[in-house]
């Protein structure tokens, strides 16, 4: 009995030594031991590196979310109560009044002379940018407007006057710009290389509002796509646009 105690340990002591050996020289302690000893240093920096990389994506995201949100609502704003509360907001404020830049003759002479504007109840549209349309309105292939090549940097002018209700950077159509205009029309202005205008300021016919790019995953060269839309529908611009 006393050589089988004696047998039992020293088996038991040799599998113990084995056993530490192995956890202690061949790294199988990090499947082991949980916390810091179970991580080395180089894998817990990866593990950081990581999760700020998830968190600056996350909040990546949520920016795209909301600003997907804002161009979604500012394809419906186009009743006359949204213009009437940004016009009396305005009115408010004593804003100093930008000089259009070009585009509109008749506004920049009459400004000059110190003269009022006039403001018809009727509605045209005039040409955004000087070029020649490389794609035509096509709603059957989801093509809501049109495309005008010119180069890149191009100054875009609006097409009617009215109200910015979306101007920022979306991933498909790049820089955009919408303005609420009356009699419920909306335009638009994509794939811009900057805005010159911000959301809720007022522009006249004519006034410089952007500058013409190539940006946003769906351009396919340097142009403006450029959408009217009336109570919801997309009208061909060519059928609107003065002398198109």
């Amino acid at each position: 009995m006393t050589k089988f105690v004696a047998v039992f340990v020293i088996y038991s002591l040799i599998i113990v030594l084995i056993g530490f050996y192995i956890i202690a020289f061949t790294g199988f302690h990090r499947y082991l031991i949980p916390g810091k000893y179970g991580i080395n240093v180089d894998e817990s920096e990866k593990i950081s590196e990581i999760n700020e990389k998830m968190i600056f994506l996350a909040r990546e995201l949520q920016s795209l979310k909301a600003t997907n949100e804002r161009l979604r609502y500012a394809l419906i704003l186009s009743d006359s109560t949204y213009s009437d509360s940004l016009r009396q907001e305005r009115d408010t404020l004593q804003d100093i009044e930008a000089f259009p830049e070009g585009g509109n003759i008749l506004y920049a002479f009459m400004r000059l002379l110190g003269l009022e504007y006039p403001q018809s109840e009727s509605i045209f549209f005039i040409k955004p940018v000087e070029g020649f349309i490389s794609r035509k309105f096509d709603p059957e292939r989801g093509h809501l407007g049109i495309d005008i090549v010119v180069k890149e940097g191009t100054p875009v002018y609006a097409s009617a006057g009215g109200y910015v209700v979306f101007a920022d950077f979306t991933i498909d159509f790049g820089y955009t710009i919408i303005i609420n205009n009356s009699n419920s029309y909306i335009t638009i202005y994509k794939h811009c290389s900057s805005l010159l205008k911000k959301e809720r300021e007022e522009v006249q016919q004519g006034e410089l509002i952007a500058l013409s790019g190539n940006s946003g995953t769906l351009s396919t060269g340097p142009h403006l796509h450029f959408e009217i839309w009336k109570d919801g529908n997309a009208i061909d611009p060519q059928n609107l646009i003065v002398n198109y």
